[in-house]
């Protein structure tokens, strides 16, 4: 059985260590319940093994080791060295402080850390138990769900002829708010769909350690959905919403 293709990269980067806390808890949560990609991290693991074995690996001698510490730009007098003409350092120096400071005074984006909540939401619900508090394929039992628990009304429209089926809801925590989430599957991956009262955001997509975000604004509510599904799936699952959200209201 072939793992996922879009799991591939991940299970190497698992196997080395290289991933961070969010995507390390996505991947073994995907393992547990696929076992292509069971057998997959399993013979990775077993070609790391092999390959740390004694003499499989290769280790320079020690007289390489010597020779390449006493080459001349190795030196610490090496980096000491004039490099340029005497008369062009000082119009460099210029040019480089007249740099540093468009770098330091051009205004830069300040995230609010929402994208980083989101995520972090995203992946917590992956945990056993964490992903809905209503599990239940039918829009006409999640959407009353919410009544009484938040003071605005989420859209739940049903997309699973577009390759989304609705899997439930539950409420979360954003910015310090509760919002709505509302959960979708594809394939074996989860789409999570925060909900929340906002003024308007300009619409946008971005990847937030691994995860694919897209965001947008509607009817007074901000939308923020979270996947590890490729971004053209998440972009097609963010069109569907929508216009079945918007059918749902005429």
């Amino acid at each position: 059985m072939s793992a996922c293709v879009d799991q591939e990269l991940l299970l190497g980067g698992l196997i080395d260590g290289e991933l961070d806390a969010a995507n390390t808890a996505l991947v073994e949560a995907h393992v547990a319940r696929c076992e292509g990609c069971r057998e997959e991290l399993d013979r990775l693991q077993a070609v790391r093994n092999l390959l740390r074995a004694d003499g499989v690996r290769h280790s320079a001698p020690e007289t390489l080791k010597q020779r390449i510490a006493e080459l001349p730009e190795l030196s610490p007098r090496a980096g000491k060295r004039q490099m340029l003409p005497g008369w062009l350092a000082p119009g460099l120096a210029g040019a480089l402080a007249a740099s540093l400071a468009m770098v330091l005074f051009v205004p830069v984006s300040d995230p609010s850390g929402i994208d980083q909540q989101l995520v972090s939401s995203h992946v917590r619900s992956l945990q056993p138990g964490h992903l809905t508090d209503v599990q239940t394929t039918n829009q006409h039992i999640v959407k009353p769900w919410f009544n009484g628990k938040i003071d605005f009304a989420p859209p739940v429209p049903e997309l699973a002829d577009k390759g989304f089926p609705l899997a439930g809801g539950r409420l979360d925590s954003i910015d310090g708010r509760t919002v709505a989430a509302i959960v979708y599957h594809r394939r074996l991956h989860t789409v999570n769909l925060f909900v929340w009262p906002s003024k308007p955001v300009s619409e946008r997509t971005s990847v937030e350690d691994g995860f694919e975000l897209a965001e947008w604004s509607d009817g007074g509510l901000r939308f923020a959905a979270v996947s590890d599904i490729p971004p053209q799936e998440l972009q097609q699952f963010e069109r569907a919403f929508r216009a079945q959200a918007a059918a749902s209201q005429r």
